[in-house]
């Protein structure tokens, strides 16, 4: 590490901001991941001691301890099975991920909105590995005595017979068959991931031309884990049953009758699946047994489709069929939803779509109001789940930063440990065609029902590899003043956001109505800054002068308060706060009104003083820029430097700083906030927009 580096590790001398300018530095490749300046590595060493130091001191004790520290909880089940000692261990490790054919069943993982198959493929690939290290450790203990060890020589009997051409072959075949569940509403979409599942289980065997079939045993079908049907439409659940059952009389025992012919569905499936993994001894065994589960589910599937749209609508029974296209979870997994309460885990990617997008109607959720669909596929996916089930989703951003979506928070979080781990989307984003932020969000139901956030996550292209590896979570367990789950990176965060939130002020009670003395700013654009203003900026379109439609404004009382307000809304404070609390689309009133200020501040004048300085800066440093549209035409939009006023801006942080009570240390964290982008290269000549 260079001298001038270290000079910055004291966080209690003087001028400590100053003396870690130089941690803004790129970092050289050899102590640093790529694109890192030095701020980046001593964060993520810190981050790695603290870790390490949990580790050796015996602090990682729960489960839910390895999400927290990011630690890779797949290669620790496997060094664990790898070098388990405990045969009790081994075999009740491997009949919870593979079952035993009887009454421990396998770990049932489920996407209810499936689409092609890829995060069911990742499954496949996280569980193969285990399956593995589970049969390897079970030949030694089986060659080490042979007599001693009865399921374990059977298991490998299966492994070795002769319709299996290899182990891995055997495995993915169990994982498919056993573990992995999909749904989607497009028929072609389950096709090809069935096509996927199966590409990756033939992709296993070298073909032998002197035997029959190529000397590969028949594929699996696969037609009742990989099912088509609206996710959103249908009776999830038993209890959804009887309540409709209460409202009404009975007299031919209609509840009865569905959930025997549920029960028997199940139990033609079981017998189904049992032939699949066995091997029947013809196909006709296979052909007979398929048939019949056929016909069971259409014959339930109908009864239940008829009550459905007996009790949900008016339309034709035809077109609502075609439109909503129902899929009823208690009669196609009568088994796991009945008698397993539930998936053990659910993953997925459910649609961006808002409800105006869809041409079908769900019922009886209560994310309805949000108007979007994703939030009502988590609120389904929550009822699809087993008790101490898992769930994990990758959602928009808005998760996590709007008043809508308070309702999913709160299904998730209740009695519930949650984390949310937030990605921007530029300069990296995370799905090449989504231009948009996203939320990955993890819950489960051990421990004490928490949240953990981590910060605004931005990247480049070449740091893509390393991305998941280095995320940091924070708890905030705290009562949460608004709709927002605050995006933490660290305890100085942390630390600020408390100081924050106990000031006494909200920016919102110095706005006032009908007021001359105005404030402008942008509701879109600015990527990396926000530009506020005493006056209009420029925008002239096909050479005629007017305004955006982006610009807005809010009156103050007098001249003197313009200018603090254009200095507290400039401050790299605020643009901190307005990252952690917003959804980073669009700058809306309340995120301005719900800025917490100490009423310290507003009293002083330093801050008129900077205000002005800054708003001369970048109105004398603003370029007028031109675009060329097929709509509106010729543009030319007034565009401010910024960066170029940075020094002046943390002028404004230090005075806050006072009143905020912040450390040297916070105060550094706050002036340097993001500094790598909105500093960086891919901001020249620009302020973002």
């Amino acid at each position: 590490m260079p001298e001038d580096v270290k000079e910055g590790l004291d966080p209690e001398q003087p001028d400590l901001v100053e003396k870690r300018r130089c941690w803004n530095r790129s970092a050289p490749s050899e102590v640093a991941l790529p694109t890192e300046i030095w701020r980046e590595v001593i964060e993520r060493r810190k981050r790695y001691i603290e870790v390490r130091g949990k580790i050796e001191n015996g602090e990682i004790t729960h489960i839910n301890d390895f999400i927290t520290y990011n630690l890779n909880i797949r290669q620790f089940a496997q060094d664990v099975v790898e070098n388990c000692e405990d045969v009790q261990f081994l075999l009740h490790f491997y009949k919870s991920l593979a079952g035993d054919g009887g009454t421990r069943k396998a770990i049932s993982i489920l996407d209810p909105t499936c689409g092609s198959g890829a995060f069911l493929f990742a499954a496949m690939n996280i569980l193969e590995p285990l399956y593995e290290a589970c049969l390897q450790r079970m030949e030694e203990f089986v060659t080490a005595n042979p007599k001693k060890h009865k399921f374990f020589a059977t298991t490998l009997e299966k492994v070795k017979a002769p319709d299996h051409p290899n182990r891995q072959y055997f495995i993915f075949k169990s994982i498919i068959l056993n573990n992995l569940y999909g749904v989607d509403i497009m028929h072609e979409a389950v096709e090809i991931a069935k096509l996927r599942l199966f590409l990756k289980l033939v992709a296993t065997v070298e073909p032998d031309y002197k035997k029959l079939n190529l000397g590969l045993e028949p594929l699996p079908d696969i037609d009742y884990n990989i099912r088509a049907g609206n996710t959103l439409i249908g009776y999830a659940s038993e209890e959804e049953l009887d309540r409709i059952f209460e409202r009404q009389l009975n007299f031919d025992n209609d509840a009865g009758r569905i959930k025997e012919r549920c029960e028997e569905v199940a139990m033609t499936f079981n017998r189904y699946k049992e032939i699949q993994l066995g091997g029947a001894e013809d196909y006709q065994e296979f052909h007979q047994a398929k048939e019949e589960l056929q016909q069971r589910l259409d014959k339930l599937n109908c009864e239940l489709n008829l009550l459905l749209h007996k009790q949900t609508t008016e339309v034709d029974y035809e077109t609502w069929l075609n439109t909503h296209q129902p899929f009823h979870w208690l009669a196609e997994f009568y088994e796991i939803i009945h008698d397993r309460g539930g998936f053990d885990v659910i993953i997925g990617n459910p649609p961006y779509l808002e409800f105006k997008q869809v041409k079908y109607t769900p019922k009886n959720l209560i994310t309805i109001d949000s108007k979007a669909i994703h939030s009502m596929c988590v609120e389904r996916s929550l009822q699809l789940l087993n008790y101490m089930g898992n769930i994990s989703m990758i959602v928009p951003l808005a998760l996590v930063s709007t008043q809508r979506m308070v309702v999913v928070q709160n299904l998730l979080e209740k009695r519930r440990t949650t984390w949310y781990a937030n990605f921007s989307w530029r300069p990296g984003k995370l799905f090449e065609n989504v231009n948009r932020a996203l939320t990955i969000f993890v819950s489960n139901s051990y421990g004490e029902p928490t949240a953990y956030s981590t910060n605004y996550i931005k990247w480049n292209s070449e740091t893509r590899n390393s991305l998941f590896s280095i995320i940091s979570f924070v708890e905030w367990g705290e009562k949460r003043p608004s709709f927002w789950v605050p995006k933490l990176g660290s305890k100085i965060e942390k630390n600020i956001l408390t100081k924050t939130l106990i000031s006494n002020f909200l920016f919102g009670s110095v706005i006032i109505k009908n007021s001359t003395t105005k404030v402008y700013y942008r509701t879109d654009g600015g990527l990396y800054w926000k530009v506020f203003t005493d006056y209009a900026p420029k925008f002239i379109q096909n050479s005629k002068e007017g305004s955006s439609s982006r610009e807005k404004f809010f009156g103050v009382d007098g001249e003197d308060r313009v200018f603090k307000c254009i200095a507290l809304l400039s401050s790299n404070t605020f643009w901190w706060w307005y990252t952690v609390t917003s959804n980073l689309r669009h700058l809306n009133p309340s995120d301005i009104q719900g800025f917490y200020i100490p009423k310290s501040a507003f009293l002083d004048d330093n801050l008129i003083k900077f205000g002005r300085e800054y708003l001369k800066d970048i109105t004398s440093n603003s370029v007028m820029l031109t675009r060329f549209q097929k709509q509106t035409g010729k543009t030319q939009t007034q565009s401010f430097k910024v960066a170029l006023s940075k020094p002046i801006i943390d002028q404004i942080d230090i005075v806050l700083a006072e009143h905020y009570g912040f450390s040297p240390e916070e105060l550094d964290f706050i002036i340097n906030y993001d500094i790598k982008y909105r500093m960086g290269k891919e901001l020249e000549g620009d302020e973002g927009e």
